[in-house]
Order: structure tokens, then C-alpha cells, then sequence
């Protein structure tokens, strides 16, 4: 499926956003910044001091055009320092933040970064190499926010092998999701997968198929079904289903005749994160997929997080992946990522 990423990198060089970089002091954001200019998908906006930055350019033996980059001086520029803690404190009146607590919170680099793209300046941030997860997601929650109606903040990875292309969910927030929050973790990866092109065809996986074993745990997926297809009945999501009845077509006749999505599902809502967290590693290091994520979605703005095992190339692609997600939905490019 490497059609699908060539695609992503077409409507990302047709609609490149500015993407704040805040880890300036690690060469593959370095490395992948100066690709990201070159290929055009994003306008890197990077964070830290002109001189150490072009030094390290120089250092790496990099040859960039400065004029495709943008440097925000985040110690340096006291103007815009107090402007974001005056800013932040709007926000954050509601809990009883002061200025002076928010002023300190400018010296947090990953709190600084996303009042850069809450205020306006960029429209993306891509941050993580170097810190845990919820060091990226704290500041976002509290600063970006969540979408309106029934978004739940979750993380999605795509998933790309030589014929499939899979999105897997939910890989970085929540640890055991209750059947609302199931059903919104759903429709928001199905409503992502519409936005890059593809019909989404849900299915909410499970120890058990279509009610072969009864558990506290099996009742709660099937009860995110029935919530999805009350909320969103546009939508095709089926199960609880095991993942060989998701994607074996074989299986899924015998498992669950007449199935509208079973054995040859797309996207696939695990039941807790340790679930999901297990299987994307899984089919990364053992199925010799391509893992692009974890992804944030139900926020108002795109935030994307990096693994601290990241390589440059996973930069280069989750910059293009943020520019396409500020765009409308696209029409489906990819109404069968099975390749079948």
C-alpha cells in the first residue's frame, strides 16, 4: 500500500501546514525537518536558538534554504513569552490559574509549543522523541481541548502492509475504555479514515465472536456496537468479533455468516489500550508493517506524538499526515485498502 503514503504526500504538498518542531536538540527532528522543506509537505516552524540551530545544520552537514524555516527564539522572545501566558490564563481561569503560573509554565517546552499552535502562529504540532506520552498529552488537553459533541481523545495508528492498510485504535490514551467511550473512539477513527480517503468498515474486536463466550468484558464491546449504530447508523461497525474473523475472509463465513464488514475489516477498535498497545507492536516487529502514529484525534487541533524509538523517515511521514488532517474529508481513494 505504499500508493496510499504517495497520496498522503501529494495533498500535503498541495496544502502544507505550518508544523512546529519543539525537539530541535535531536538530529532526527533536525533530519526530518530539513526533508519535510525540501519535499514541501509542511513548513517546519522550529523552536530553540537561530545560531545553535543553523550550527547544527552546518554540524550534520545538512544544506538548507533558512529562508523555508521558521525559528521561534521559545526562551529568548520575551514578547512572545508573556503574550502566551496572558493568553494561557484565559484558558485556564476557569481552574484558577494565575499569571505568574503561567509564566512558569512557558519554561515547559512542550507547554510553550502547543500555545504556539493554540494562539494561531502554526497550525501543527509534532512532539514526543524525547519524553513520554502523557508529556505531550497533558498540555494538549488542557490548553487545545477536545472536539465538540461525543469526541474522546484518543490515538490511532496507521498500519501498512504490502496489500492491507489497517488503522488500529486505541494505541496511546485510553486504558480501559467503558462502551461510550468504545463507541467514540470508533466513530473518531472512522471519521479520520474518511478524512484520508478511506470508507471505513469498523469492527470491534474481542476474545469472543458474535456472543461464543459471555463475559462482563464481551458485553461491554457489544454494547459499544449498539452505541455506534444508534449514534452514527451511516456507519458499517459490527461485533464483537476476534481479529481472525475481522480479516480472514474464511474464517468470517463460518464465524459470522452474512456479516457486512467481517473478513474484510479496516478498522480495527481494540477493547482496551494494553490490547492495542501489544498488537500494533506485534504486527510492526513481527508482520513487518509499517506503523505511522500514535495519532491524536478528537482534538481541536492536530497534535501527533512520536515514539521515543522513532526514526526520521516516522517524522518525515506523521509531518505530511498533519497537514492532510487539517483538511476536509476527502472522497474515498481508498474504498478497499485490502487491495482486493
Amino acid at each position: 500500500m505504499k500508493s496510499f503514503l504517495i497520496d498522503i504526500q501529494k495533498q500535503a504538498q498541495a496544502n502544507p501546514a505550518r508544523i512546529v518542531f519543539p525537539e530541535t536538540f535531536d538530529d532526527r527532528t533536525l533530519q526530518a525537518c530539513a526533508q519535510v522543506a525540501q519535499l514541501g509537505t509542511g513548513h517546519p516552524v522550529l523552536l530553540g536558538k537561530p545560531a545553535e540551530i543553523w550550527a547544527a545544520y552546518e554540524r550534520l552537514g545538512i544544506e538548507i534554504n533558512r529562508d523555508e524555516f521558521e525559528i521561534i527564539d521559545w526562551q529568548g522572545d520575551t514578547e512572545r513569552r508573556n503574550r502566551y501566558a496572558r493568553q494561557l490564563v484565559e484558558i485556564r481561569k476557569s481552574k484558577g490559574m494565575t499569571l505568574e503560573e503561567a509564566e512558569k509554565l512557558m519554561d515547559n517546552l512542550n507547554y510553550f509549543a502547543v500555545m504556539v499552535i493554540e494562539s494561531g502562529d502554526a497550525q501543527a504540532l509534532i512532539t514526543g522523541a524525547n519524553v513520554p506520552s502523557h508529556d505531550t498529552l497533558r498540555p494538549a488537553l488542557q490548553i487545545i481541548k477536545t472536539k465538540e459533541k461525543f469526541h474522546k481523545v484518543s490515538g490511532f495508528f496507521f498500519m501498512i502492509l504490502e496489500d492491507q492498510l489497517l488503522l488500529f485504535a486505541d494505541c496511546m490514551v485510553n486504558i480501559e475504555p467503558t462502551a461510550q467511550e468504545l463507541a467514540e473512539i470508533a466513530i473518531d477513527t472512522a471519521e479520520t479514515a474518511l478524512r484520508f480517503g478511506i470508507e471505513p468498515r469498523i469492527a470491534m474486536l474481542s476474545f469472543s465472536t458474535n456472543g461464543s463466550a459471555d463475559h462482563p468484558h464481551v458485553k461491554r464491546v457489544q454494547e459499544a456496537v449498539a452505541r455506534v449504530n444508534h449514534m452514527r447508523p451511516e456507519l458499517l461497525c459490527e461485533g464483537e468479533m476476534q481479529v481472525d474473523a475481522a480479516l480472514v475472509p474464511a474464517v468470517a463465513e463460518k464465524k459470522m455468516p452474512g456479516s457486512k464488514i467481517a473478513g474484510r475489516a479496516n478498522v480495527l477498535i481494540f477493547p482496551n489500550l494494553e490490547a492495542a498497545n501489544i498488537s500494533y507492536k506485534l504486527v510492526e516487529r513481527l508482520g513487518g508493517a509499517k506503523a505511522i502514529g500514535p495519532i491524536l484525534q478528537g482534538l481541536r487541533k492536530p497534535v501527533n506524538d512520536l515514539s521515543r524509538g522513532c526514526s526520521v523517515q516516522d517524522i518525515v511521514d506523521l509531518a505530511a499526515i498533519s497537514s492532510v488532517e487539517l483538511l476536509p474529508s476527502l472522497s474515498p481513494t481508498h474504498p478497499n485498502p485490502r487491495g482486493k
